[in-house]
């Protein structure tokens, strides 16, 4: 049975430009065959079973060539997958879809188009130039910069283009901007018209340069500018930055990777994205169920016996709760333990089961537990501490230390989960201004990923930490720690990078 091919316009860079359908179908895909250009924070929104393949299509450097591109299409679609050909901006606009368009319908093979948002229009407004304006400007053409002008047979009109009074618009034109722009002049256009160069539009590295047609090319001739950048020739950039609305947005310089387990990080991305950063999801671990249940399980069959439950993460909640269910254990024999949850959303998943919480502490860290835990429980108490072994000792020796009797059971198993090539590379290359740390385990985790992959873990590289005990893990891993959250949740994380880089131009910019 064939598959389909979807051809899905990604947007100019931001990936909150993606449209639904393109989301969706991202979702639902089997196989991502991607561009150099695709911001890779779209993965995101991928299966953690499909199959992400790099084009490259970097001027020069291809990954794959366009008839590579083609026959993968055709294979993945023809074992019956759902492929999604994932393209920068639009894909009907100098982005070859036509082309790829054509060779699955002469192959049968079923495919749909799903438009997506050019940077022809979005980069520029990004930079806070309208492509028309009332009075200014009421039409606009989008070029391709990549002919050359100077060619026996250019297929554009520049006279055309040069008398017009509309605003002009070239896309993939960096390199030949001294051309286009002597092109102009010598049909016409004034040297003073005005010129908006917008390098990296919509990201998180955007900068936007102000000149006239005169100038422009010297912009380029000194290197300061570099593809891919959108030029913008007419009044309408004569006001450039006017209309910026992006300095409201306190972290939009920052291009950030969020390590947080899969099922647990888009609450903090989220968070990120709303307040204008790029994210990254790539969890550092894998959240995982133990090799064997049978000490949970010899636990659970006698449960009457303890006298306290104590569980540390959401996911002891989870696992604990799922065993549970599968012996078939009735939740009416708990009633007679206490119950401790550290953190309000373990606190949380506790109470949408219908329990009360008898103790939860103000830090959530392991020295508050076992102060009130001592506090609230007896010399003798039997203490059931359902949660992964790799978690620190102090909180069982402190207990036992104190007469109490702590069955410290593996609820669950936390292990090193294996980096997707595009960020071991922008890693490597270091494109992140900024790595979110959730626990000890990410952060042991990750530095025993980078190593794997033979990425030095150097000062370079600026982490957050949900807390000071994960802080402190991750500088012993090598990691240069930028901020701390003051309380330790996702929440309280978004607001210490807020606080500490709000407003901060990236060093990328």
């Amino acid at each position: 049975m064939s598959g389909e091919v979807f051809l899905v316009g990604g947007g100019p860079g931001d990936p909150g430009l993606i449209t639904c359908r393109g989301r969706k179908l991202l979702k639902q895909a089997q196989t991502v065959i991607y561009d150099r250009l695709v911001e890779t924070a779209l993965l995101n929104y991928t299966a953690e079973d499909c199959e992400l393949i790099y084009a490259g299509k970097k001027p020069g450097d291809h990954s794959l060539t366009q008839a590579e591109i083609n026959e993968l299409m055709v294979e993945k679609a023809t074992r019956g997958e759902k492929v999604v050909r994932l393209k920068g901006g639009d894909p009907f606009l100098f982005g070859r879809g036509g082309e790829e368009a054509d060779y699955l319908r002469d192959h049968d093979i079923p495919y749909q188009v799903v438009p997506g948002i050019t940077s022809a229009l979005a980069v520029p407004a990004y930079a806070g130039i309208p492509a028309t304006e009332r009075n200014v400007s009421s039409s606009v053409t989008v070029i391709t910069g990549h002919e050359d002008p100077d060619k026996d047979e250019s297929s554009h009109d520049w006279e055309h283009l040069a008398g017009g009074a509309g605003t002009l618009i070239f896309l993939m034109g960096v390199g030949n901007l001294p051309r286009i722009s002597r092109k102009l002049m010598d049909e016409g256009m004034a040297a003073d018209t005005p010129v908006a160069l917008i390098e990296m539009g919509t990201c998180p590295e955007q900068r936007s340069f102000f000149t006239t047609l005169e100038e422009a090319g010297m912009l380029v001739r000194q290197d300061c500018v570099s593809p891919p950048a959108v030029i913008v020739v007419g009044e309408v950039a004569d006001n450039g930055g006017i209309k910026d609305w992006r300095h409201r947005q306190p972290l939009r310089n920052l291009r950030i990777l969020n390590t947080r387990p899969a099922h647990q990080n888009r609450g903090l991305t989220e968070m990120l994205e709303g307040a204008g950063a790029v994210v990254r999801e790539a969890p550092a671990i894998n959240i995982t169920a133990p090799a064997s249940f049978a000490k949970l399980d010899g636990a659970l069959e006698n449960i009457e016996s303890y006298d306290w439950l104590v569980f540390t993460s959401q996911n002891g909640v989870k696992y604990f709760w799922r065993r549970m269910k599968e012996l078939k254990i009735d939740v009416r024999n708990l009633a007679g333990l206490k119950l401790a949850a550290i953190g309000s959303r373990t606190a949380g998943s506790l109470e949408e089961k219908g329990l009360r919480i008898d103790f939860v502490p103000d830090e959530f860290v392991a020295e508050e537990v076992l102060e009130g835990l001592l506090e609230r429980s007896e010399r003798g108490d039997k203490i059931l501490l359902p949660r992964t072994l790799s978690a620190r000792e102090l909180l069982v020796e402190g207990l036992e230390k104190e007469g109490r009797e702590v069955d410290e059971i593996e609820a669950y198993r936390t292990e090193a989960a294996e980096l997707p090539a595009d960020v071991s590379e922008d890693l490597a290359a270091g494109k992140y201004d900024l790595i979110t740390f959730t626990s000890s385990s990410t952060a042991a985790c990750l530095k025993e990923q980078l190593e794997a992959e033979g990425i030095e873990v150097s000062s370079g590289l600026r982490g957050a930490a949900i807390g000071p005990i994960t802080a402190d893990t991750a500088r012993r891993e090598g990691f240069e720690i930028a901020a701390v959250a003051s309380e330790y949740t996702a929440a309280g994380l978004y607001r210490a990078i807020v606080d500490e880089f709000g407003g901060v131009e990236s060093e990328h910019a």
